[in-house]
């Protein structure tokens, strides 16, 4: 595949990547190279990787716990403390080899230690794939709220390698293509179609057109001024889903994914009721969604919790909460204001 080009940055894929990974490395004469890890991908992904960096210099092995939970400023104490009894300078190279909690937080802690040192993204399901690995955006949670803490920072090179989605379950492929489908409604409906026809699916064709999308809105956007925040649809609602599960005793947590898809469901109905998006393309979306994700039974008695978190949605302004909803498919309205009836009422809908 083609590399493609980002704003200062390339994302390379398959053999193609470990090559370019080579050269920077022996360009930039890093004085040691930190692999970031979690235990899960330390067992199945590292032994991949290893033997596909070719270099002489000094390596380092970190390793965090995997999970959201663990995507807080502990975890980067505890990083940044490694790396500083390890000798890590600023001729440094930290090397994110995860999903989206190790890519996010690792990001924030190269781009955050000395000032900032050189990181590269290697992500390992299809969820960090196809979006958080890609567009600059680093960060950590604040308690239960999702990305409070961040700031724009670009790796050095993004690579993808899809051979290391043999690691990971289904349930976490599933997660990933939440962000696929979220592509397909707002830019490029071929995609949202492909998977609900599910005919032929090439996992690989839908990685690379999902970072091309990401890739030409980041590039016209990439401080989500205005355009990019295309790119939150259904994340408005489902972050808050997202972190009220994950707050809450006695509930299993649910993926990113698993939420997301949730939240596309619920703003293409409040899309409906406010900006006459069509009837059938909501019930076609929520048949699609379930038709993947295992129907989350979201209480009554939970929606008031979960609004509570809405309010602390990172993209709000002067306290209310912006959505982006849909005229149609490929054609969107951001920063929408929704009444709180609407917000409750789509929850119901989605229960449905």
């Amino acid at each position: 595949m083609k590399s493609i080009k980002a704003v200062s940055y390339p994302v390379h894929f398959q053999g193609k990547a470990y090559k370019e990974l080579s050269i920077l490395i022996e360009n930039n004469n890093y004085s040691t190279i930190f692999i970031l890890v979690d235990e899960n991908t330390f067992e199945h992904c590292y032994p991949k990787f290893i033997p596909n960096l070719a270099t002489d210099k000094r390596i380092e092995v970190i390793e965090i716990e995997s999970g959201e939970i663990n995507k807080n400023i502990e975890t980067c104490i505890g990083v940044w403390n490694a790396i500083t009894e390890l000798g890590g300078d600023r001729k440094s190279l930290v090397i994110t080899l995860g999903g989206g909690v190790i890519t996010d937080l690792g990001g924030f802690v190269a781009s955050c230690f000395k000032r900032g040192i050189d990181f590269v993204n290697i992500p390992t399901t299809l969820l960090s794939m196809v979006d958080a690995s890609v567009g600059g955006k680093t960060g950590i949670d604040l308690g239960v709220l999702k990305n409070q803490i961040g700031l724009f920072a670009n790796p050095q090179m993004v690579l993808v390698d899809t051979d290391y989605l043999t690691t990971i379950t289904d349930r976490e492929i599933k997660s990933g293509t939440a962000e696929i489908i979220k592509y397909g409604i707002t830019y490029d409906v071929k995609l949202f179609n492909e998977i609900k026809n599910n005919k032929g699916l090439e996992i690989n064709d839908l990685i690379y057109r999902s970072i091309e999308i990401k890739n030409e809105v980041v590039l016209q956007d990439p401080k989500e001024q205005n355009l990019r925040k295309i790119l939150n649809f259904g994340h408005t609602l489902g972050h808050a889903i997202e972190s009220f599960y994950l707050e809450s005793e006695g509930k299993e947590n649910l993926t990113h994914g698993e939420a997301i898809a949730i939240g596309m469901v619920c703003e293409s109905f409040i899309s409906s009721k406010l900006l006459g998006f069509p009837t059938e393309k909501v019930n076609e979306v929520k048949e699609v969604v379930l038709s993947i994700y295992n129907r989350t039974n979201l209480l009554k008695e939970d929606f008031s919790g979960i609004m509570e978190l809405l309010k602390h949605d990172k993209k709000n302004v002067n306290g209310q909460v912006n959505f982006v909803l849909l005229n149609d498919y490929e054609d969107y309205k951001i920063d929408c204001r929704v009444p709180e009836n609407l917000i409750t009422e789509s929850m119901e809908f989605y229960n449905l």
